[in-house]
């Protein structure tokens, strides 16, 4: 098992409905925002990193808007929960299945917050199906949505081998965070497969 905490720096954009990607250097760490002016326009843009000794290169896409544009997403975390042998036993995989996603849980931590809160986003799930020698282009989605619209939709794109991943980007509310209930759903999708799963939590 193992744990990987990647930095994420969100640099902002005046073109909307355009997501761009930025090197990031190990060394310049930081948060990233949806406040600005590229929340403003409704643009985040990606910045595009990775750890040295890596073998994978990972993209936040998206931002935080409308309620949330005061917010931060912070750093994005990630556990192996089970090996390829273990997850494959588990869902009694067969080869003939061919690629399998598959979200087992999903949560908001904690479920009631208040303005100026942090929020953790969790999913677990299963990758089956992977080539030998080969890994698979997962996008982890998570929608944000408030009274149906939305608010926030940060994508991680990574690289994974078989096996169940649990997963975790910790959202800071804004201080003027609309009271209410909050929705997010959230996704894994590759080239051929995709599941999704919703959970929702509460600010008062």
């Amino acid at each position: 098992m193992y744990r990987k905490i990647i930095s994420v720096a969100v640099i902002l954009t005046f073109l909307t409905g355009i997501f761009g990607c930025a090197s990031i250097p190990e060394e310049h760490k930081g948060v990233a925002t949806g406040a600005g002016a590229g929340a403003a326009t409704g643009a985040v843009a990606g910045a595009l990193l990775g750890s040295k000794g890596s073998k994978t290169e990972m993209a936040l896409l998206g931002g935080l808007l409308g309620a949330l544009a005061g917010g931060a997403i912070g750093h994005y975390a990630y556990d192996q929960k089970r090996t390829k042998e273990e997850t494959a036993q588990k869902y009694n995989y067969k080869p003939s299945e061919g690629t399998v996603l598959r979200i087992e849980d999903v949560s908001v931590v904690p479920s009631v917050a208040n303005p100026g809160d942090k929020v953790e986003m969790k999913m677990t799930y299963a990758v089956l199906g992977v080539a030998a020698g080969k890994e698979l282009e997962i996008s982890e989605i998570r929608e944000i949505r408030y009274q149906g619209e939305l608010y926030g939709k940060p994508e991680i794109q990574v690289s994974r081998n078989d096996g169940t991943y649990s997963s975790s980007i910790p959202l800071t509310l804004p201080n003027d965070a609309k009271k209410g209930k909050y929705t997010i759903t959230m996704t894994v999708k590759s080239p051929s497969v995709s599941d999704s799963k919703e959970v929702s939590f509460q600010i008062q």
